[in-house]
């Protein structure tokens, strides 16, 4: 025969242990930036010590209100997203919200899938990567009265708001940085045009700024997306095999770039005596390389930041705060030059 079933820990439990009461309590796990530390650490030790779990559900439905936040991001494979994500998921926990992580795998219809799942749980509010989603995620989106931050990528139509850099300009930027080094044969390693929207644009980029420059653009497309150290290797091959070879090697991600620096160390190529090498990210990769690598820095956590300080002025009720939220936010990109250019 079992014994009695323990009594579920409450808000009040909470709430007589911290020495305060129940609305603070909510409002210490809740919206936190309206509470002293002194207070919410307080009933952050009494949630511990007493174990107590919000019923997220039941404080949607008797509010209206939800405190998650959606995100939908292309991979978990690797780190070229955790930065934003990071430092999305610290931002909304400032001020009160928690985030909800799903990938897609690079497809437009895994997105369109997770979305549709997403809203069953009413999320307070969507961030998506990048700024192409098919007619039915917009549809979706449109349907419902919520913020909606577009990142890593810039548009002057977004669904609701964008936060990004231009994928197109940091490559036109990195091209032209490299000529203006004395680079004449400047070739350029990704995924086949269409198979992704950012890497697309990076390579549109690279065209136009060959075509600026009055130059021959030189493309070495990879199979499926392969953003990997492995096929950076790979593309290292296909480009040494260009006649004739380039002097400068422009890679759509710092992976890339890094696996075809690997490859050129062991086989004796010299960097950047016979080939320079560039990608884009400045992710720990690019500085671990040997050599480094010259990128194009991106701001991934200042996105992210970005993104969440935007989706708590727009979730405020407060119209001041709504109004100031700008439709684009153009966080641009930065050039960094390493030994390895």
């Amino acid at each position: 025969m079992s014994g009695p079933v323990a009594r579920r820990p409450r808000m009040s439990d909470v709430a007589s242990r911290a020495g305060v009461g129940t609305i603070t309590v909510s409002r210490a796990l809740k919206t936190p930036h309206l509470v002293s530390d002194a207070v919410r650490q307080r009933v952050l030790e009494a949630v511990q010590a007493t174990g107590y779990v919000p019923n997220l559900a039941a404080s949607t439905l008797k509010s209206h209100r939800s405190t998650i936040v959606a995100a939908i991001v292309p991979t978990l494979r690797n780190a070229i997203f955790a930065q934003t994500t990071d430092a999305l998921a610290e931002g909304l926990r400032a001020h009160g919200y928690q985030l909800m992580l799903a990938s897609t795998g690079y497809s437009p219809e895994a997105e369109e899938e997770i979305l549709r799942h997403l809203m069953g749980q009413q999320p307070a509010a969507v961030v998506l990567t990048g700024i192409g989603h098919t007619r039915v995620v917009r549809q979706l989106l449109a349907q419902r009265r919520m913020p909606v931050i577009e990142t890593w990528d810039l548009t002057d139509r977004p669904i609701d708001r964008v936060v990004g850099f231009s994928n197109f300009e940091a490559m036109r930027q990195m091209t032209r940085a490299l000529a203006d080094r004395g680079y004449r044969r400047i070739a350029f390693a990704g995924s086949a045009a269409g198979a992704e929207p950012r890497a697309t644009r990076r390579l549109q980029g690279y065209l136009h700024a060959m075509t600026e420059l009055g130059r021959e653009a030189r493309v070495v497309e990879l199979p499926g997306l392969a953003l990997d150290i492995t096929s950076g290797a790979h593309a290292l091959q296909r480009l040494m095999a260009l006649n004739p070879a380039p002097d400068a090697a422009i890679f759509v991600t710092d992976v890339l770039a890094f696996g075809a620096a690997q490859a050129c160390q062991q086989q004796g190529i010299a960097v950047p005596g016979r080939l320079a090498l560039a990608g884009l990210g400045d992710f720990e990769l690019a500085r671990a390389a040997h050599p480094p690598l010259t990128t194009v820095r991106i701001p991934g956590e200042q996105i992210g930041r970005t993104a969440a300080t935007m989706i708590a002025d727009l979730l405020s009720g407060d119209p001041e705060r709504v109004g100031a939220v700008p439709q684009v936010v153009d966080l641009g990109c930065e050039i960094v030059f390493r030994s390895s250019a």
